[in-house]
Order: C-alpha cells, then structure tokens, then sequence
C-alpha cells in the first residue's frame, strides 16, 4: 500500500493506471531464454486485438519473429535480442511507455528466480498523514489497529485466490500483492487479476513498470526466510510464474498518482492479463489454483458493510514480505478530494508490500466478492484505505476482458 505512503509503488495511484486504451495485442511464444508475450499497443483504433503474426521454428531449430511484431516494438525503443540480455533495465527516456496503450511486458523466462523474487522490495517510500490532501468532510474518526494474522499453510486452501505481483522499477526490483478474479468473457477459466494501479504503473511522472509477474500461493508452505534460502523455484512457485500480456489502470491514477500521498487514491486499481512463463498447457489461471473472485462494481456503503477482510503479503518492517496476512474490521470512510469517490477504510497492521492485496466482502446471500484494494497507508501503519469499486473500475475490468475474449 502507498502510505499514505504508497504501498509498494504508491499505492493507489501509481503502477498502470489508466481506465481507457486502444491496444493491439501482439502475443509471440519465444521458446527458449526469451518468451514473448508482448502488447504493442500503437493507438491503432482499428485493431483487433489478435496477434497479427506468431514466432515461428525454421529448420536450423531457430525462432523466427515476424517483421512486423519486431517493428511494432522498435517504435517503442524495443529491441528484443538486447532485450533479454538487460537492455530492459535502461530507464533512461524521458517518458517510458506512459500513456495507457503503451503496456509492452515481454517474457523473460526464468528471470524470476527465488533469490529475486525473496529479495523484491517494497517500493512504499513513506509519507506522514499530512501527506494527505484535499476535502476531510466524509471522513470517519481513525480506526483502531487490527492486529494482522498471519494465513495458516498451506495458501492454496486457505487464501487460494491470493499471489505476489513482482515488477521492476527506476528504483529496483519491487513487490506487491493481487487477487485472481473472474473473467466474464471465460467463465470458469479467467486469467484475469486484480491489484494496485501504482503497481503497474507510477502515476504522473513515470510510465508502465517492467517484468510484472504474478506468483499464485507464493511460499505456499509458509516456509521461514532462511528455509527460503535454499528453496527451489517449484517449492516458493508451486503453481507457477504468470506473466502480464496486458494490463489497465484508471486514468485518474496515470495523470495523478505519485510515489507519496493520497493523490489518485480513489483510483489506484488495476487490472491484468497473465499467461504462463512456461507456455500454454491448456489450463487457465482459474483452474491452475481452483477459484476466482467476482467483482462487486456497486460496491456497498460503508453503514451496510459489517466487515471486510484484506488479505496480503506485507513486506515493511516488521514483517518481510514472505508470508501471508489478513485484516478483518468493519470499515470507515475515508475522503481525500471532495470530487473523488470516498474510500474505504479498515484498521489493519499490514505494511507496504500488501498493497494490491484483495479486500473482500461476504454479501448478503453468503457469497464473496471483492470490493477493494489496499492502496494507501499511513507511514506508522495501524490502518489501510482503499477504493470503492464503481464504474471506472468497471471500464478498467471490461477493456482487459474484451481484448482477450474468443481467444
């Protein structure tokens, strides 16, 4: 969360986000070091969304990349063959693939490794409450903490929907966490997750963040940081590493968020699409851990909640980023700009890394729905704020499910 102070990249508004985009999706299977998953978006209104070309195998064994997918990624200063070998950590331009159709995430396989993923950091800088800006009228007293509790092991059955999201930015390799979510164009197989805007994207003064993966039940076992010293991929990944082929935040976030603050924070969600590092084996994500959240876009007013739940993996002191959390509290409001929606606001001990973790609500039929994020945070932790869903979440959800449907 950004506490308000931004959860591992600033919580709410920082990271992807951007309610609407025009992209062509170009998916290329690169077997071998480099798997392409990429999304040349070009602002091509006209574009299906369907790989125009795929990679194909001549007969010396090599992988041959179509002309055109080459040269769509050119344009946006890509060269894949020095791509793969690091050419990815050159943040240099002024503008890196800031505007919402510019998301590009080609798959480097086996780039997340357990040493890499153990040692993903917390992009939270801190801020102090008077960070806060804008209208106070609609908020409610300040929550008592809730003492976070960690998940019981294994995750897969106890927080089955729950994962890590790792990326690369300007400031190093960086964490959060996200929720799988249904895919209305996929019943039953969605490959559709759900986290913080500023985990994708950094808001005002940056672009789209780089290598974002999601790791489903991370550290399933709830092994200790020193038993994950010498843990295997298959061990800390049990369900495998997921690439971004597509993501979508509001536009709010891309225009206002930052690293500090509350700015953009009654948007800082995100949406993104994954596909397996290690190629299609016919089963989606859904079915891979064996559950999915629907999503509640008309999300209930605070006086009709009775409790929410967030779930994380919060990685600033004192915790480490390693295992699984949850916060349960009857939520407040919590009003940053008088124009932006009121957000939600729980007690919760989580710190920065949680940040995109699912905020869930059991409505009144008994079912679960995610209604939220963690997004923002004071720098003392002791409470979390997120978004209410509504439709500007819906539009972000719609655009990601509508690029990939009939495919």
């Amino acid at each position: 969360m950004r506490s308000i102070r931004p959860p591992f990249t600033v919580r709410r508004r920082g990271a992807g986000s951007r309610g609407t985009s025009s992209s062509a999706l170009a998916a290329v299977a690169l077997a071998s070091a480099l798997a392409l998953t990429a999304t040349a978006c070009n602002g091509d209104d006209t574009a299906d969304a369907k790989p125009s070309a795929s990679a194909s195998v001549s007969g010396d064994g090599k992988i041959r990349i179509p002309d055109d997918i080459r040269n769509k990624l050119k344009e946006h200063g890509i060269d894949i063959d020095k791509w793969k070998h690091g050419a990815w950590k050159n943040w240099n331009r002024d503008d890196w693939l800031r505007e919402a159709n510019d998301f590009i995430n080609p798959i480097i396989k086996g780039l997340w490794n357990p040493d890499r993923m153990r040692d993903a950091d917390d992009p939270d800088k801190g801020v102090d409450e008077n960070d806060i800006s804008g209208d106070q009228g609609v908020t409610d007293p300040t929550p008592a903490p809730v003492r976070a509790q960690a998940v019981r092991a294994p995750y897969h059955t106890n927080a089955a929907t729950a994962g890590k999201v790792f990326f690369d930015a300007p400031g190093g390799t960086m964490v959060c966490s996200a929720t799988v979510v249904e895919d209305p164009a996929h019943p039953g197989k969605s490959n559709l997750i759900w986290t913080a805007g500023h985990c994708v994207h950094a808001g005002k003064k940056g672009g789209w963040y780089r290598n974002i993966a999601f790791v489903p039940s991370y550290n399933n076992t709830a092994m200790t940081a020193k038993q994950l010293e010498g843990a295997t991929r298959d061990q800390v990944a049990p369900y495998g590493v997921w690439w971004a082929d597509a993501a979508q935040t509001s536009q709010q976030w891309i225009a206002q968020g930052g690293e500090t603050g509350g700015n953009g924070a009654s948007y800082d969600f995100a949406v993104i699409h994954v596909t397996p590092e290690q190629g299609n084996s016919g089963k989606s994500l859904e079915e891979t851990v064996g559950s999915a959240l629907p999503v509640n876009f008309d999300a209930p007013a605070v006086p009709k909640v009775q409790s929410i739940t967030a779930t994380g993996y919060p990685a600033a002191a004192p915790y480490d980023g390693q295992l699984a959390y949850q916060c349960q509290d009857k939520p407040g409001r919590l009003s940053i700009q008088k124009s932006d929606p009121t957000m939600y606001r729980i007690g919760c001990t989580m710190t920065g890394g949680s940040s995109g973790g699912g905020w869930v609500e059991t409505g009144s039929d008994g079912k679960p729905a995610l209604v939220s994020n963690t997004s923002i945070g004071p720098v003392s932790a002791g409470w979390l704020a997120g978004p209410r869903l509504g439709d500007v979440a819906k539009g972000v959800y719609d655009k990601v499910s509508k690029q990939f449907a009939g495919r």
